[in-house]
């Protein structure tokens, strides 16, 4: 089985975690990924081959994880907080890798070595910033304690990182200089720092640059983002650097330089960050994911009584972590402006959940060649598993217990409901208006999209008024017929579009389109008896084709003959709207939208036949800013008067900017 192919079976299986922890989300998300692992597990796969080589771990999962870390932290936050972050990220964690190792090794001098033991304490230190986020989704956590949980994950991964990387350079050579490992220590951490703040500059200067002399460059600037941690990482790394260390430098100077780039492309920004959005969660559900499958594996090999022995001792490891982070908030070496210190340092304890980078640096253990009980790569990868599994239980069972539930003060049903009456203001607004009524009806379609997401059609109550607007189209055209507004041919071809467009957006459209496209292969088949059997005729139909003044004449008749047809179809229009705006409800909002598209989609053919029907961008642009204009409006009135309270209203504006911005953009494509 192939690298390739094993990778995809792991993102697959960290999408359907995902999905289904949308649909039910009971557990933490981190649970159902290891779960989802080990159903991939069952399949008749081999396990053995989804490993990967610890450098490539390090590589290819945690520097780029860092680096998003790094450049999503706010540089007027960090350098104001930067005393908390220096005592939970380096303090606390220099503390807790001293004293869990010693304990280990003073505890357990048979089974660890205090290299052995000072590289698991590492492993278990790091806390993770998105397992904390996950389960306290629902509740109320205090602003202060959040704030100096979500400084810690961020940086005590590269103190935690570092120790690591001591630890295992020791176990692996055998020997250790007080000395000599201050001075590594020193070039390493410092030099890492220093290399990645140089990267991180010249690249975004490089961006900068590209993006000030050439207006939009997204296809060019996104990926020298996305490739920044892997080349900083790799060369840092060469240089005998801490290659994290690097990327998590890179990722700060692109959060303090980011401010230059704001503006300069929004396009360019919010791709960017959805991009990275998206990476980081396929990574953290791919490192759990791999943790289930191979967890089944792992256990195995395994015998029952070395995972009790193990699951006990993960247990006294949380226990003594916690109770260190406790005392670290009780002491008051850290300050979080407490105003209840006892609670807070109770949820501190709690909040040291483990998850992404623990797992990370568990499979980036080299594999090892002593003997001992405990001192193989399995078991130790199975000790961190179960203290991640301790640590996201307990979180997900005293939390709630703990905190207040988040409570919204609007429902799912009320913001759709203030949705469709926002975006009907514009429409309506926008209906106003006598003039560029081409572009008004693609916009109006555009518009409608806003409400019909999370709204399924009700088929009939379409069905019901299609049939209606078709009805008042035909009386208008029988009308006009009668006044002698259009002959009686015009007449005959235009029923013939009112009975396709019927066909076409009736429930048998399927049908209708094997339908056409049986005629058009007929009159192929019939075009090609006419050429090989009557040649002659052919020939001089080919002459008349050929025949530049027969051409212009045909132009001209054919440009008469669609203009005449567009005519018709705005006289009757203007009637159809106003039976849909009469029957138009807040209840089959949705449905009277999908009627005036399919009257949309026959103006758009009409348009296609003819120069004049190409649609004005910049007209289109400039209703569109004053349609999302009126939405905002809406809005605004809305929660002055009180029907909507503020967050309501913050929500509803959110998502008009995120529809307006896609709306410009599809003008520009």
């Amino acid at each position: 089985m192939t690298t390739v192919y094993i990778v995809g079976l792991l993102l697959i299986t960290v999408v359907a975690a995902n999905i289904i922890h949308l649909l039910w989300p009971v557990l933490p998300l981190a649970i159902y990924q290891i779960l989802a692992g080990i159903m991939l597990s069952i399949l008749p796969i081999d396990t053995h081959a989804i490993v990967l080589e610890p450098e490539i771990f390090m590589l290819l999962i945690i520097a780029p994880l860092m680096f998003n870390d790094g450049q999503n932290v706010s540089f007027r936050q960090l350098s104001q907080n930067i005393r908390q972050i220096l005592s939970m990220a380096v303090g606390l964690a220099v503390v807790t890798v001293i004293l869990v190792g010693g304990g280990l090794k003073l505890a357990l001098p048979q089974h660890f070595t205090y290299a052995l033991a000072f590289m698991l304490a590492a492993i278990i230190t790091p806390t993770d910033a998105v397992a904390v986020k996950s389960l306290t989704t629902n509740v109320e956590m205090p602003k202060n304690v959040n704030e100096t949980l979500e400084y810690e994950s961020l940086f005590n991964d590269a103190s935690g990182l570092v120790l690591f990387s001591l630890a295992t350079g020791t176990l692996t050579s055998g020997e250790f200089s007080l000395g000599h490992g201050v001075l590594t220590f020193l070039y390493v951490f410092f030099g890492g720092i220093i290399f990645g703040s140089l990267m991180g500059w010249m690249l975004i200067a490089l961006r900068t640059t590209l993006m000030r002399t050439h207006v939009d460059i997204g296809s060019i600037v996104i990926p020298i983002n996305v490739m920044t941690p892997f080349a900083v990482y790799w060369l840092a790394e060469e240089m005998h650097l801490s290659g994290i260390l690097a990327v998590v430098a890179a990722g700060i100077v692109h959060s303090i330089l980011y401010d230059q780039l704001r503006l300069t492309s929004s396009r360019v920004q919010n791709a960017t960050t959805t991009l990275w959005n998206i990476i980081a969660s396929l990574l953290n559900g791919f490192v759990f994911v791999l943790l289930g499958v191979m967890l089944p594996e792992v256990v195995r090999q395994t015998l029952t009584a070395t995972i009790l022995k193990l699951a006990l001792l993960a247990l006294g490891l949380y226990l003594a972590m916690s109770l260190i982070r406790y005392l670290w908030a009780r002491f008051k070496l850290v300050d979080m402006h407490s105003k209840n210190p006892k609670r807070d340092g109770l949820l501190l304890a709690l909040g040291g959940i483990h998850g992404t980078i623990t797992l990370a640096m568990a499979f980036s253990i080299p594999v090892l060649t002593e003997s001992a009980q405990l001192a193989t790569r399995n078991q130790l990868i199975l000790l961190a598993a179960i203290v991640i599994l301790i640590s996201l239980t307990v979180g997900t069972l005293a939390f709630p217990r703990l905190l207040p539930a988040k409570t919204k003060n609007y429902t799912n049903d009320e913001f759709q409901d203030q949705l469709i009456h926002t975006v009907q203001y514009a429409i309506d607004e926008l209906s106003e208006s006598p003039e560029n009524k081409k572009e008004q009806a693609l916009l109006i379609d555009q518009l409608s999209s806003q409400m019909t997401l999370t709204f399924k059609i009700n088929r009939n109550v379409y069905d019901r008024l299609a049939s209606q607007a078709r009805g008042v189209e035909m009386q208008t055209l029988a009308e006009l017929r009668e006044n002698g507004v259009v002959t009686a041919k015009e007449e005959q071809v235009y029923n013939r579009m009112i009975g396709r467009d019927a066909l076409m957006h009736s429930q048998h459209g399927l049908f209708a389109f094997l339908r056409i496209w049986h005629y058009r292969f007929k009159w192929k088949r019939l075009s090609h008896k006419l050429h090989k059997h009557h040649p002659q005729t052919f020939a001089q139909l080919q002459k008349i084709h050929d025949d530049k003044t027969l051409q212009d004449k045909s132009k001209v008749v054919r440009q008469q003959y669609f203009d005449r047809l567009e005519s018709i179809f705005n006289m009757t229009m203007t009637d159809v709207n106003e039976f849909l705006d009469e029957v138009q409800t807040s209840d089959n909002v949705h449905e009277v939208a999908m009627v005036r598209r399919m009257y949309l989609n026959r103006q758009q053919t009409l348009d296609r036949f003819h120069s004049r029907g190409e649609m004005d961008i910049n007209v289109l642009r400039t209703l569109a800013i004053e349609a999302f204009q009126d939405e905002h409006s809406y809005v605004q009135q809305q929660a002055a008067a009180g029907v909507i309270s503020s967050d309501l209203a913050n929500a509803l504006n959110e998502h008009i900017s995120n529809d307006q911005l896609v709306c410009i953009q599809s003008f520009e494509d």
